[in-house]
């Protein structure tokens, strides 16, 4: 099992579980009954299944939930589109991939297969039990200190290193998740998990210094523009001197973004002197990518938060085709999972034949055909064009998908753009 955020790896070993039920050979296997780890991070489940000789199976999926007909397949479950993958990585072995992981994905995940009639169906009991959990900091208050808590719902796996910060900067690193100090009231505490950093839980405080933001990853299309929406406070004492946000540290102190190459007129600062930090970032870049914190200055002291991860993706169409018919499923692909489940719009030779909330398409083509596909609500973001069959269909590219020149200027015509 291997539990992954982004740009770290936790791998955790584990004694192989065998959940035999049935009869003769049918049987699966789960590496692990039991899993917990953290909301947004990405988690691997994996088993492995055997079945009497003479039978080929045809079927094998993930599941949760029944309907009318039976077990549904997780890649079917709208409450997971676009966050599941299936892969088989060994001889009847099957893992499950679970990426931006909610509190409500904890459930008991099952694996099931069929065989080519569909008359045996077998699924492996009693699945593995995940649960979702973020970071909470609860306080006890004492007489001559008080004790907080780095709290979960469920107990993390491989006995985790807890990191403490006060009034954001580091203070402590151990393997307790209690922290005893003595704190005045304009004091903020939150906490992380070393290698989850990113995954810090919200500060707690009284009167004191906290950033909290409306979500901790954003996946967004390249072009488009995006708001990093987040709130502040600070105490009453203090007067907001400067606040703006940053990625890179310049000689050891934080380097404003609006004063950075290349985000002139990119970005704006919607936030006010009061609590609201909103940043906007327009016709975004894939270099774009980074983690973004806000950082404000007052009258006494200087604040900087744990960053919000944006992730820039541009579109593309990867096929499937079938040797014995004229039948293609595509996938309109993306390198994260875009924020706010959309929905996806799907072009053939240019005009808009299909719009789903799944990111797969499947049809009967032919050779000259060409497909590529948008996000609603971002219809000028296409996708590049991808042909069936070799170069000999229809498509138009254009090196870039808005123009935007003086008037009496030699610009052309753009059609469709």
């Amino acid at each position: 099992m291997a539990l992954r955020t982004a740009g770290r790896v936790l791998v955790v070993f584990l004694w192989s579980v065998t959940v035999v039920l049935g009869q003769d050979d049918w049987s699966v296997s789960y590496t692990t009954q039991s899993i917990c780890t953290f909301k947004e991070s990405t988690v691997d489940l994996s088993s492995s299944y055997t079945y009497p000789s003479g039978y080929t199976v045809t079927t094998t999926f993930w599941f949760t939930k029944y309907n009318a007909e039976g077990p549904v397949s997780l890649s079917d479950d709208p409450d997971y589109k676009g966050r599941v993958m299936y892969s088989k990585d060994r001889e009847n072995g099957h893992t499950l991939t679970i990426t931006d992981l909610r509190e409500s994905d904890s459930a008991t995940y099952k694996f099931r297969f069929t065989d080519q009639t569909g008359k045996w169906r077998y699924t492996g009991e009693p699945g593995v039990t995940l649960s979702v959990t973020g970071l909470q900091v609860k306080l006890t208050v004492g007489f001559w200190y008080n004790t907080l808590t780095c709290s979960t719902t469920c107990t993390l796996t491989d006995n985790p290193t807890y990191i403490w910060y006060k009034n954001g900067h580091k203070v402590k690193e151990d393997t307790s998740s209690s922290y005893p100090d003595s704190f005045s009231d304009v004091d903020s505490y939150s906490c992380a998990v070393k290698g989850h950093e990113d995954l810090r839980s919200s500060a707690v405080c009284q009167k004191c210094w906290s950033v909290t933001y409306t979500h901790q990853k954003i996946c967004a299309l390249k072009g488009s523009t995006v708001d990093i929406s987040c709130s502040y406070t600070y105490p009453s004492n203090h007067e907001i001197k400067k606040a703006f946000w940053f990625t890179k540290w310049s000689d050891k102190d934080a380097e404003d973004l609006s004063s950075v190459p290349g985000y002139e007129g990119h970005i704006e600062y919607l936030g006010d002197k009061e609590s609201d930090c909103t940043l906007r970032i327009t016709d975004l870049r894939l270099n774009d990518s980074a983690g973004y914190r806000f950082r404000f200055i007052t009258s006494g002291d200087k604040f900087a938060c744990s960053p919000v991860s944006l992730t820039v993706t541009d579109l593309q169409v990867k096929m499937k085709t079938s040797l014995f018919s004229s039948w293609v499923t595509l996938t309109c692909s993306t390198t994260c999972t875009l924020t706010d489940n959309p929905t996806y719009i799907w072009y053939r030779n240019g005009h808009k034949v299909k719009e789903d909330t799944s990111s797969l398409y499947s049809d009967y083509f032919r050779d000259t055909d060409s497909y590529s596909c948008a996000v609603k609500g971002h219809e000028n973001l296409h996708s590049p064009a991808v042909c069936v069959r070799g170069q000999n269909c229809w498509s138009v590219t254009y090196p870039h998908q808005g123009v935007c020149a003086l008037k009496g200027s030699n610009s052309g015509y753009i059609l469709h753009v």
